[in-house]
């Protein structure tokens, strides 16, 4: 099944990489990444979409977590 991630980061260096390693370990795969920086220039925001068979709320959960994300929300893609 496919998911729709719109995350908020902080815009440090390593961030997307600790997105995406998280992500991997529990069994989801990017399948598109795109994203922008916000006018302040300390967040990013973050589209992802991403394939798995698991629960989407178990890695919306794991990314809350991590120190660099702000914000997470997951949705089942149309």
């Amino acid at each position: 099944m496919r998911y729709q991630l719109d995350l908020t980061l902080r815009l440090v260096e390593g961030a997307l990489t600790r997105v995406l390693g998280a992500a991997e370990r529990r069994g989801f795969q990017p399948v598109a990444v795109e994203g922008e920086a916000q006018p302040d220039g300390d967040r990013w925001h973050l589209r992802m979409t991403m394939q798995g068979e698991r629960a989407p709320e178990l890695l919306q959960q794991q990314l809350a977590k991590l120190v660099d994300c702000l914000a997470v929300e997951v949705r089942p893609c149309n």
